[in-house]
């Protein structure tokens, strides 16, 4: 589903899990597993729906805890182990993410790194995803107070790229990027890969399968309107 779209834009803003790795299941996983750990009974697939957010969203909506109070950081602290340790070595990033970004660079667009991850955590993704010429430019929930569908990290990446919100697009997967660049003025091409049905992603002005599918099309897509 492609929606029109009249303006021109000179960059990129990406989010990672579910969008260029395959690591949304994981982190639902983790979070369940320190849950279980510090005494919360959870539902896997109602962790699984919070995965976009960050752990200052996560913890106070599944736990009632405050994320920055002594058990809450410790929580955190327990689950970014617990990935780290039990997941991310099992990881695979989503077909074609190189090529796509070698086609943007062709295409002279400037790209950006926006996400809910810890930095911590999305350096690695970043170079599993062969994706690491994107670190200079990588915004993450340490440079936002609040993660998104808060506008923060989106906010951060525009000034990171030195562009304003017409010029940009996002590109993720949850309706947490959507609902987050849309806070901030930015537009987003949706992904499907991490699990999310098209209406849930309905305010996206293009909607694709992924990686490999947004650079089969890319002529056609609103990327190629620079």
């Amino acid at each position: 589903m492609i929606l029109t779209m009249d303006r021109k834009i000179t960059g990129v803003i990406f989010d990672v899990d579910g969008t260029l790795v395959d690591s949304n299941d994981a982190h639902a996983s983790a979070w369940a597993d320190a849950l279980g750990e510090f005494g919360f009974a959870v539902d896997w697939q109602e962790v699984r729906q919070k995965i976009g957010k960050g752990g200052d969203k996560v913890i106070p909506e599944i736990t009632g805890l405050d994320p920055d109070s002594e058990r809450g950081e410790r929580l955190g602290a327990r689950r970014s182990q617990i990935f780290a340790e039990r997941y991310l070595p099992k990881l695979k990033p989503f077909p074609k993410v190189p090529e796509l970004l070698d086609r943007l660079e062709k295409a002279k667009l400037e790209m950006v790194v926006a996400s809910s991850a810890k930095d911590a955590e999305l350096t690695p993704l970043l170079y599993l995803a062969g994706a690491e010429r994107l670190l200079p430019k990588k915004t993450s929930a340490d440079d936002a107070e609040r993660s998104k569908p808060d506008p923060d990290i989106i906010v951060a990446a525009l000034e990171k790229a030195g562009r304003k919100p017409h010029e940009m697009l996002m590109i993720g997967d949850t309706p947490y990027d959507v609902e987050a660049a849309k806070k901030a003025g930015v537009q987003t091409i949706a992904f499907r890969s991490g699990g999310w049905d098209d209406a849930s992603l309905s305010d996206a002005i293009a909607i694709y399968d992924g990686v490999a599918a947004l650079l089969a099309d890319f002529d056609a897509s609103p990327l190629n309107r620079a």
